[in-house]
């Protein structure tokens, strides 16, 4: 049975199996309805065996058929997620229910350094996936000025339309790691049909880029949805200053993304099957907050930035540091430390630097205290003397 509910001009295609409800939206012009909810391909459950690490199998496999039966039909994974392991997973475990969903998957721009890469390795993609096309390709985590570079490089631009024009994919898209305003600069480059950016109550950033793209045509999924994990770790008296009645932090996250009428589908990273039911459960009705609710969440996180910008406004302005320092980051740990109390993620994300591949440089513990990012500071914050802070608290 299928139900259609007219809202903001924007038909919610309603899909009732089994006693559930899920709400599909329009991916803007690609003509395919997408599941409010997407299953993020990026934290599947690992198992040990031998010394090496590889995925519990069993695992996704029962986490996809119930994500499919709750009328989930959006799958997003990438060529190196779980250690370049995810792809392959993800073609076994929806290999029963292929023709009825969505797979998208990634070019990770940062092999492609010559002409043939591109297509080099969306044929291996294919092949870990055991799948003759991908439905929404991307350009993975670009920015302008990269996306341009590596077109000039080996031009992937147009190896991407040859895949397209030869059906390997369906849909040519891109993920964004950069400033809003390149955003609408590679939107208005004219050749993507979606944008996969991060949006949630902490990081607002993007929310006029997203408009635009919406207006342009573009389907939007938003990453990080709970925040990578800061939104869970909220303390319990922020949630209850807004006065809204959600049973955990998590669907708070998700209403609050619901709200925004430009968003086609949250992806949320999920690791077990119980995350999978808590998102489902608030997904398959698409509870959006009212004006005032979605409201009252920005009025509580502008005036949490506010406080966070008198420690840093994270212009970059300090970088580059002679010794590789990551002020920026460590700083913006240091405010989920301070301000939001989101002490455990802001721990976790000071240890990564220099070992996640996201996160470049060297800890606090690195500064030679030369002075020279302090000179260049527009705030004349005391950068050696809070890097020291900082290592001594996160490094606990």
């Amino acid at each position: 049975m299928v139900g259609y509910v007219y809202n903001i001009n924007v038909i919610y295609v309603i899909l009732y199996k089994e006693g559930v409800i899920m709400i599909y939206r329009p991916l803007g012009n690609t003509g395919i309805n997408i599941s409010s909810l997407g299953f993020g391909c990026m934290r599947l459950p690992m198992i040990e065996r031998s010394g090496k690490k590889k995925i519990d199998q069993e695992k996704v496999d029962g986490m996809f058929l119930k994500a499919f039966e709750l009328g989930v039909n959006y799958f997003d994974t990438a060529y190196f997620y779980n250690e370049y392991l995810s792809e392959k997973a993800v073609g076994k475990a929806v290999k029963q229910f292929r023709k009825d969903i969505y797979i998208s998957s990634k070019s990770p721009g940062h092999l492609i350094k010559k002409p043939g890469d591109y297509r080099r390795i969306l044929e291996e993609q294919l092949s870990k996936l055991d799948m003759d096309y991908i439905d929404v390709y991307h350009f993975h985590g670009i920015g302008y000025d990269s996306f341009l570079e590596t077109d000039a490089a080996s031009g992937w631009l147009a190896e991407a339309h040859q895949a397209k024009s030869e059906g390997l994919i369906r849909h040519i898209s891109f993920s964004f790691h950069d400033k809003p305003e390149n955003m609408i600069k590679l939107i208005d480059l004219g050749h993507f049909e979606s944008v996969l950016c991060q949006y949630n109550v902490i990081d607002q950033s993007n929310k006029e880029a997203m408009k635009y793209a919406a207006a342009k045509g573009l389907g939007v999924i938003v990453m990080g949805p709970l925040g990578g994990g800061r939104v869970a770790g909220l303390p319990p008296e922020l949630t209850a200053s807004l006065n809204i009645k959600v049973k955990s932090s998590a669907e708070l996250a998700l209403r609050f993304v619901f709200a925004n009428p430009d968003i086609d589908c949250a992806l949320s990273g999920m690791e077990n099957m119980s995350m999978l039911l808590e998102n489902a459960a608030t997904s398959e009705q698409r509870t959006e907050l009212s004006v005032d609710e979605a409201a009252s969440i920005t009025g509580v996180m502008d005036e949490n930035e506010k406080l966070a910008n008198l420690y840093c406004t994270g212009c970059g302005y300090c970088i580059p540091c002679p010794e590789e320092v990551n002020i920026p980051h460590i700083f913006k740990m240091m405010n989920y430390y301070k301000v939001y109390s989101i002490k455990d993620f802001a721990k976790k994300g000071y240890a990564e630097i220099g070992i996640n591949p996201w996160v470049k440089g060297m800890r606090a513990d690195a500064c030679t205290e030369c002075g020279i990012c302090e000179t260049k500071c527009p705030q004349k914050i005391e950068i050696r003397k809070q890097l020291k802070e900082s290592h001594s608290i996160l490094s606990v």
